[in-house]
């Protein structure tokens, strides 16, 4: 019962997540492109009322006209009904950890540690997953403080950034499951833009509200640090969302190598965004797109694609493999396999996501199941803890394509 519920809270979870972060990703790209559009106002009218900025824009069969003020209007007190956008930060982040908390904390032992890379036990592991949360913030935040307003304070911070980045992909893929690894980076890189949300972004703009409303002069430095924060979160996006989404294709995760192939996935994920942020102050000042930097970040990818491609069977591999192809993958041989490498976590007892496999029945029901997971995209046994074969899986493979016969 106490897995079937934590299935439930994955699903719920899951899904809560990914609304909230759709809302959120998608207020950011927007203010972002409606921040890097504007032009200086055009009528005497909007200028003598204070506007900085001005966007018309047409969607939905109509047309908009978005004016920004960098402090309070001249023609009207400033309005007690703001909007404010910083829920859908917070949503996406409680619920992203809880689900984190409830598919990798409360399931350490087989999600966070894979003991052929890290033997320690789940309490340390889940102390150290944390840890990574919190240290990458304290150090990111430090660096931000420290540099954020030098001159040429914006490349110092970023070089620093990426050399934080690239020290706890390695460090994370040296101590956690790679798969455990790859989200705890993203789930790292989420906790920082939320992060500068909480303690930066919305205290400033308060601040800011408070001192107009006093008669107050604003004090710049949170119009630009607030601006600095919101930068870095929206080239913090992709990167996140490919660290996300990566725990679905284990031969990522899986090489020697998975700390790199994590570096340069999120690599191309930023400089795409690069090109597209800088695609709207091109476009508004008159200028050729830079869509050259999209360009790396997709031969990055490409490069990925020939460095990952499987390499081609041997002669003898091949001639072995035709031998077992023209063997029967009878229930027998695969009932040998099932019971060596899954029965540990699909049993009558322990029935990890309702999946059992300990008789013929449920090992039928699941036959799909057990194909998909184990051989197309190789994911089980989770961290294969159990240490399946290619050879076993292709077992598996040849028993399921003659029908997943059974007694």
């Amino acid at each position: 019962m106490e897995t079937y519920l934590l299935d439930w809270a994955n699903l719920l979870l899951r899904w809560a997540h990914v609304i909230t972060a759709i809302a959120w990703i998608g207020s950011s790209f927007y203010f972002v492109l409606l921040d890097n559009s504007l032009t200086p106002p055009e009528g005497d009218e909007l200028k003598a009322k204070g506007v900085d900025g001005e966007l018309w824009a047409v969607h939905g069969g109509g047309f908009y006209h978005a004016n920004k003020y960098m402090l309070a209007p001249r023609w009207r007190p400033l309005p007690q009904n703001l909007h404010w956008s910083y829920w859908e930060s917070y949503s996406t982040w409680l619920t992203g950890f809880g689900l984190f908390t409830a598919l990798y904390l409360f399931n350490a032992g087989s999600f966070l540690i894979d003991k052929q890379v890290h033997d320690w036990s789940p309490g340390v592991a889940i102390a150290a997953s944390l840890g990574f949360l919190v240290v990458f913030w304290l150090a990111y935040d430090m660096l931000c403080r420290v540099f954020g307003r030098h001159a040429g304070g914006d490349r110092i911070v970023g070089a620093g950034v990426v050399v934080l980045v690239v020290f706890a992909a390695w460090l994370a893929c040296q101590l956690f499951a790679g798969r455990a690894a790859f989200l705890l980076v993203g789930a790292m890189l989420a906790t920082a833009m939320s992060a500068n949300v909480f303690f930066w972004i919305i205290p400033g703009q308060r601040t800011v509200v408070a001192q107009l409303r006093a008669g107050q002069a604003p004090d710049p430095v949170h119009g630009q640090r607030g601006k600095q924060r919101s930068v870095h979160n929206t080239y913090f996006t992709l990167p996140v969302l490919i660290a996300m989404l990566s725990n679905h294709y284990g031969w990522l995760y899986q090489g020697p190598s998975n700390w790199l192939v994590l570096v340069l996935l999120m690599l191309a994920g930023a400089l795409i965004r690069h090109s597209f942020v800088a695609r709207h102050k091109a476009h508004v000042l008159g200028r050729r797109a830079p869509w050259e930097v999209a360009g790396v970040g997709v031969l990055v990818l490409l490069g990925m694609v020939v460095w990952l491609a499987p390499k081609p069977p041997s002669a003898a591999q091949q001639a072995q493999a035709a031998a077992a192809a023209a063997a029967p993958a009878d229930y027998a041989a695969v009932r040998a396999i099932v019971d060596a490498r899954c029965v540990l976590c699909h049993n009558a007892q322990v029935q990890q996501k309702n999946v059992a496999l300990h008789d013929a029945a449920g090992l039928k029901q699941h036959a799909l199941n057990v194909h998909q997971q184990a051989v197309v995209l190789k994911l089980m046994p989770l961290n294969n803890a159990t240490a399946i074969t290619d050879a076993e899986r292709d077992v598996i493979r040849r028993w399921y394509a003659a029908g997943a016969p059974t007694p």
